[in-house]
């Protein structure tokens, strides 16, 4: 009989997105192929700690389905990112929890969406799934990713960026000038909406600045765009695709955490868009080409914004979309012909199909 293929499916987290990792986590573990794969769980709690989370722990993470989150861990297993046949993960008895094949992320956010964990994993020798250090590391910082959607000519919202040194020279009178009103202010380096706030005057713009700051050293100002928001899902490592787009209808403010994560009515999913097909190739396109301009592999979501004159400007990207049981990037994928077992095969298959590519190139001159 073959053996199975041993999946580390990493989740939880330091970072803000820790709650809605654990969401999308379930939601793969439920969904993977079970004859297929061997699912080892590797929690990490927010103080940074790892550690092997057996069923017992497993189920008791959901029974507070609002807000579940690890437990902190006393002890911690060993990471040892050697590139080599030892087990990557000791626990702290010394037992090893054996080899793993193959790593599945599920980190948002902060030092999972940024090129930290991949950077790991690279030094351990271990296939991963999404993309590697660089893409990551792009696509999670908000200016970083703006300036190179610019200088590839991909339409992005105008924005300002500040860093911390800044702090008390922001003006609201430059953003209204620059940008107009309302507008957005956000953390540079963050997900899932958190930090975000929408200002519609001056009297909330000095609050959504500290708030923005308490995420990130770096925070972005971003113009307010009236128009319908627009998701696509892209999947491949050197020859990408992009899925149908859908579209968010939000009941809150504005796509929120709570109305991504949290309140099951928060949004409505039109998938696939009701938009013209010249607008759905434009998405499209969009999609593949914001993927490419930061290296990305794997998978992501590109999000969009459609102007009331039809014009196609690109949000932002996540190479570690949400993949809970109401995230747009399984659903698009499923309305695409690919359901979630199938597209969690894929997503691993991928991985393999890197390292394999990777272990061809000629790592000595001599």
């Amino acid at each position: 009989m073959k053996r199975k293929i041993r999946v580390g499916i990493l989740f939880g987290g330091r970072s803000a997105e820790h709650e809605v990792s654990l969401q999308s986590a379930k939601n793969i573990i439920e969904a993977i192929d079970k004859q297929k794969y061997e699912v080892i769980l590797i929690g990490i709690d927010k103080e940074g700690r790892w550690n092997h989370i057996d069923d017992s722990v497993y189920f008791q993470l959901f029974e507070n389905a609002e807000s579940p989150a690890l437990p902190e861990f006393t002890d911690s297993m060993s990471v040892i990112p050697y590139r080599g046949k030892q087990e990557f993960l000791i626990l702290p008895d010394g037992r090893s929890i054996g080899t793993i094949d193959v790593v599945f992320p599920v980190l948002h956010g902060t030092f999972g969406e940024d090129g930290t964990i991949q950077g790991l994993l690279k030094l351990a020798g271990l296939p991963f799934v999404g993309s590697d250090v660089l893409g990551t590391a792009a696509a999670m910082d908000k200016d970083v990713m703006k300036r190179l959607f610019r200088d590839a000519a991909v339409p992005i919202p105008a924005f300002l960026v500040y860093d911390w040194t800044k702090k008390d020279a922001i003006e609201f009178t430059e953003a209204e000038r620059t940008l107009g009103m309302p507008l957005f202010i956000k953390p540079a380096n963050l997900g899932s909406s958190v930090g975000i706030t929408k200002v519609k005057g001056k009297e909330d713009f000095k609050d959504a600045v500290h708030e923005a700051f308490q995420y990130d050293s770096k925070i972005i100002i971003e113009e307010f765009i009236e128009g319908r928001e627009i998701e696509c899902s892209v999947l491949g490592n050197k020859n990408p695709i992009a899925s149908v787009p859908g579209e968010i209808k939000p009941r809150h403010e504005f796509y929120s955490y709570d109305a991504k994560y949290v309140d099951k009515e928060g949004a409505l999913l039109e998938i696939p868009a009701k938009i013209p097909p010249e607008q759905t190739k434009r998405v499209q396109e969009l999609t593949v080409k914001a993927f490419k301009v930061l290296c990305c592999e794997g998978l992501a979501r590109v999000d969009f914004f459609i102007k009331d004159n039809g014009e196609v400007l690109v949000n932002e990207i996540n190479t570690i979309p949400g993949f809970t049981e109401i995230s747009m990037y399984p659903k698009l994928w499923a309305a695409s012909g690919i359901p979630q077992t199938d597209l969690i095969d894929k997503l691993i298959g991928l991985a393999f199909d890197r390292i394999r590519r990777e272990k061809k190139l000629k790592r000595s001159y001599f």
